[in-house]
């Protein structure tokens, strides 16, 4: 007795909707990154602090965090400036190595979601 079995293949949609559930990852990673940074930027008056901003270019794939004052880059690098306990140079890169994995988890998961 012969068996026969059909599979439809929805190639197109699924590419699509992983692509988008991946964009939402890299968004919710990245938001996530900005607020872990929040929490170790110098702050003198909060400026630099609130000028940080979490962004995805869509067609790339790319997630990007960044703080946009004109000091911002001098402050992150100046290792031997002082600021309060908790607040640091490094404020961006530092969180970033360290919340390496959650923030693959965070994208991981969004596509996860749409698959299943």
């Amino acid at each position: 007795m012969a068996q026969t079995s059909r599979v439809e293949w929805h190639g197109k949609q699924i590419l699509a909707a992983t692509r988008q559930a991946a964009v939402v990852g890299l968004g919710t990673a990245a938001e996530h990154l900005l607020q872990v940074a929040r929490t170790r930027v110098p702050r003198e008056e909060g400026i630099l602090e609130l000028s940080g901003v979490a962004s995805v270019d869509t067609t790339a794939l790319t997630a990007a965090v960044s703080f946009d004052t004109p000091y911002a880059v001098r402050v992150h690098e100046e290792m031997d400036w002082h600021h309060e306990d908790g607040r640091t140079a490094k404020y961006l890169e530092n969180p970033a190595n360290e919340e390496r994995s959650t923030l693959r988890d965070l994208i991981a998961a969004a596509i996860r979601r749409a698959l299943s």
